[in-house]
């Protein structure tokens, strides 16, 4: 069970920063495909199955943000994360704003990443 969820978690987790990214692109070239509906619904999806997936190995492991230092750096991170996307892809006025948004988000990525990997909130 562990693993299977653990699994999809990672997938979702990949298929939500390839998303991400190709957004951006798309924002960055101006391409009209970034307003195609596909692309303002599968995210929500994605993301929502990565948030429940987040619960059960939280469940599963009985490990719990704001109980778990790493789990409360990772979700601390989620949330920094999330409005650097918001940034980079609505409310950044310029491109270099939205770069900045878009730098800021990814490091949040490789940040989350670490912490995931070693178990350890400490990131230095």
């Amino acid at each position: 069970m562990y693993l299977m969820v653990k699994n999809i978690h990672m997938t979702a987790v990949m298929l939500s920063v390839l998303l991400f990214v190709f957004r951006f692109i798309l924002l960055q070239a101006n391409a009209g495909m970034r307003n195609a509906k596909w692309l303002k619904v599968v995210p929500h999806i994605i993301d929502t199955i990565l948030l429940a997936s987040a619960l059960v190995l939280c469940g599963i492991l009985s490990q719990w943000p704001f109980v778990n230092d790493w789990l409360t750096f990772k979700f601390t991170g989620l949330i920094l994360y999330i409005l650097m996307g918001m940034f980079a892809l609505k409310w950044g006025r310029s491109a270099p704003m939205r770069w900045i948004g878009f730098i800021g988000a990814l490091t949040w990525l490789v940040l989350i990443f670490r912490v995931a990997i070693t178990k350890e909130a400490v990131i230095f």
